[in-house]
């Protein structure tokens, strides 16, 4: 006998990350806001303080993104960085080993904060979906690991 079962009931083991487009206007959103920011409250021309504030962001937005969104997301950071917090304001340079460290840096903490999110997400989907439970089970807190 067949018998029919929802194919869309159900918890999802892994949430879906955000759309790209969607992280880099985050990113470029965020970059802008938090440089206007820190050249407001501390004085403009202060890389020492917008490098880390910026691979902050990344990391943040690295959470709710693909792995596929993190050049792009440490590439509008940098922007954002080079044009805006080192002199002459809205001209972009390139030095070449302080930007690459820069880009290196931003890009490191887009992967860190996405591989975290898809490490946490999965560790919570194996908790989820440990053979020789019952959904009832999970509910109650009778798993092998709730002692």
């Amino acid at each position: 006998m067949i018998e029919w079962k929802p194919l869309g009931a159900g918890a999802r083991p892994v949430p879906q990350p955000v759309a790209t487009p969607l992280v880099w206007a985050g990113a470029g959103a965020g970059a802008l806001v938090l440089v206007a920011l820190l050249n407001t409250a501390v004085g403009p021309y202060r890389p020492e303080l917008a490098l880390p504030a910026l691979s902050v962001l990344a990391a943040l937005l690295g959470l709710c993104a693909r792995f596929t969104a993190a050049p792009g997301t440490a590439l509008l950071c940098w922007l954002f960085l080079n044009g805006f917090a080192i002199p002459p304001a809205g001209v972009l340079t390139w030095a070449g080993h302080r930007d690459t460290t820069w880009l290196a840096c931003l890009f490191t903490a887009a992967l860190i904060g996405t591989g975290l999110a898809r490490l946490v997400h999965a560790r919570a989907a194996y908790r989820r979906l440990l053979p020789g439970r019952s959904r009832s089970d999970c509910a109650a807190g009778e798993g092998p690991y709730d002692s």
